[in-house]
């Protein structure tokens, strides 16, 4: 953790609050986006909040990114931040100047091909890519750095409306390439993708849990606020419980990347935010009854956005083929010790990808 945490997170939440309403939310759905929030955070040198002062930023860390990538998603905020943050994380990382103009990434295998200083082929699901001016993916084991100035956008969008292009590149300038990637770098892209994505579904399970309280604190029938029901009270309980698991096991996700590659804890938390998402949608659509699925209710904006992310990326399902493919290799007998201990499990996790 920074020292400038606190202060960052608590700049960033009062200008989400004041600029984040249901109409600006809904910017998505018309193929907008929220330009000036943009600005705002532009001008207040947010952008750069992880790159170190050498490059350019404010040297901040992952812990102070992932935090505000949990206010991205408690928010729904519809802004390119995670997509242009993590793209420089990762351009750094890998030895190159993070960029100043609007950035997206993707560290999924794509039909592409690199020749000299170009590149060709279609890249499918990129994050704002209508809205951006460059691109970072990882082209035959480095990563490359593109310009999309002259790339042909296809718009597309997932289920809660946010954009996901097709992306087709015919001679796109290479704008800088990274030396070859390491198998222990090329995965560590896959695990901080998967991180990020963790902290904003941490974010939006928040957001519904907090509506839906409110809900019961306003809606009254028979006399009295919905919240003093008992099957109310259940949901309710079962919310809570699903938020601050959530919410600790992303806090430990974080310790682990801080302190290690957090190659196991990030899939645990990836596994275990995928039965919270599903949870806590069906739960607090219970509790709001039919007014929780119309669009004049904020409560859709969180719950598509559950829906959404957690098919995005490295899905569930590929974590755990993973995650039982690093226990297979391991030689101990205590299960217990290599899924709690990070230096049981990180052995089995290096030998796998240096074999």
């Amino acid at each position: 953790m920074s020292e400038m945490k606190e202060m960052i997170v608590e700049v960033v939440e009062k200008i989400f609050k004041k600029h984040f309403t249901k109409e600006s939310v809904d910017l998505v759905d018309d193929g907008n986006w929220a330009e000036n929030v943009w600005d705002i955070l532009e001008e207040k040198d947010l952008l750069r909040i992880a790159s170190s002062e050498h490059a350019g930023g404010a040297g901040g860390d992952l812990d102070d990114l992932l935090t505000l990538y949990s206010l991205i998603g408690k928010y729904a905020a519809p802004i390119p931040f995670v997509e242009t943050t993590l793209a420089n994380y990762f351009l750094e990382s890998a030895g190159l100047s993070i960029s100043n103009k609007k950035v997206t990434y993707s560290v999924k295998a794509q039909q592409v091909t690199r020749n000299d200083d170009a590149i060709n082929g279609i890249l499918y699901e990129i994050p704002w890519a209508r809205h951006v001016d460059e691109l970072v993916i990882m082209v035959e084991g480095q990563l490359v750095h593109i310009s999309l100035s002259e790339a042909f956008i296809e718009p597309h969008s997932n289920l809660a409306g946010e954009p996901r292009d097709k992306v087709t590149l015919k001679d796109a300038k290479v704008i800088q390439v990274s030396s070859p990637l390491s198998l222990q770098q090329s995965a560590q892209f896959i695990v901080l993708d998967t991180a990020a994505k963790n902290a904003i579904i941490s974010g939006a399970l928040t957001k519904a849990n907090d509506l839906t309280v409110k809900y019961t604190k306003e809606r009254e029938q028979f006399g009295r606020p919905i919240h003093r029901f008992q099957l109310v009270q259940q949901h309710l309980a079962i919310l809570a419980g699903e938020v601050v698991i959530t919410n600790a096991a992303v806090e430990n996700m974080i310790t682990a990347l801080l302190s290690h590659d957090g190659f196991n804890e990030v899939g645990y938390t990836r596994i275990r935010i995928d039965e919270a998402a599903k949870t806590v949608a069906a739960s607090a659509h219970q509790v709001h009854a039919a007014i929780g699925v119309t669009h004049e209710h904020s409560l859709h904006q969180y719950t598509r956005r559950l829906w959404a992310w957690r098919d995005e990326g490295y899905t569930v399902n590929y974590w755990k083929k993973e995650i039982a493919k690093k226990l297979l290799q391991t030689e101990t007998t205590d299960i217990w010790t290599y899924l709690t201990n990070p230096q049981e499990s990180i052995k089995p996790i290096k030998e796998a990808q240096n074999g």
